[in-house]
């Protein structure tokens, strides 16, 4: 990872206790990590608007959150990149794990009754998200973060490999493209970190944009934003085809995934 501190700006010295491979201050003087940050739309607009869709559709509450939770992680994320205060990675970190959540109560519950409520796994998860808030603010180190956060995205690949192995095999190509733009981006997570100082002489070498393109860290949002939504699909069309609804993966601008449902359950 960088140092503390490269370059002073806007925001005055870090506070946060992470500080990644993007050189401070170099693209404006407002935003600590200019492509950290603005990497983070994908994490933002999208889920909105997917959101709103799932409302419109009058589908459950629980999907919603799913995607207001990804938002919130974008926006979070935002501005921790653009401020690098504690404060502002806390908002970054701790919706990274109750949105997980979210996603675990949305995949392991997806074969109930419509619109019934769980309460022993929503007890069980929201359990874990305050002791991990607790113990993580009481150590306030990354590495414990990552291992709950990684502990949780473990929990929705092997049910989502069981779901597309034993139940709905027809929603692979769905599941293993979440995945695999999950898996990238965590591969150019490592190697941003690892190589930061090989990284940071390259980008210096070449063009602006250039350099901005082999800015790994924000790939990573890009590339588990798009996974992350993904993801949210996959357990909504798991959730639509159990409930007897026709949902159905349409691209918005010929490019976008987005969920229709062509015809929702008659009694």
């Amino acid at each position: 990872m960088a140092p503390s501190m490269d370059r002073l700006g806007y925001w005055g010295k870090p506070t946060s206790t992470l500080d990644w491979c993007e050189e401070n201050y170099v693209v404006s003087f407002y935003i600590a990590e200019f492509w950290n940050t603005v990497s983070n739309l994908i994490m933002i607009l999208p889920p909105i608007y997917g959101a709103l869709q799932t409302f419109r559709n009058g589908l459950e509450m629980r999907y919603v959150c799913s995607f207001l939770g990804l938002a919130a992680v974008g926006v979070g994320s935002w501005c921790f990149h653009m401020t690098l205060k504690y404060e502002m990675q806390l908002l970054d970190e701790l919706p990274m794990i109750y949105s997980c959540c979210v996603f675990v109560y949305c995949l392991y519950d997806c074969f109930k009754q419509e619109n019934t409520i769980s309460y022993l796994p929503i007890s069980l998860l929201l359990s874990f998200s305050i002791a991990v808030s607790l113990v993580y603010l009481q150590l306030k180190e990354p590495i414990f973060h990552q291992v709950m956060y990684g502990a949780l995205v473990a929990c929705l690949v092997l049910r989502s490999i069981f779901i597309v192995t034993w139940v709905y095999p027809w929603l692979r190509p769905l599941c293993y493209t979440s995945l695999g733009a999950f898996l990238l981006g965590f591969v150019l997570w490592n190697i941003d970190n690892l190589l930061c100082d090989s990284l940071r002489a390259s980008r210096r070498a070449l063009p602006p944009v250039v350099g901005g393109v082999m800015q790994f860290h924000a790939w990573w949002h890009i590339l588990t934003g798009l996974g992350s939504y993904l993801h949210i699909l996959f357990s909504l069309q798991i959730r639509s085809t159990y409930l007897k609804h026709r949902p159905n993966v349409k691209f918005l601008y010929g490019f976008w995934p987005t969920l229709h449902i062509e015809s929702p359950k008659t009694a």
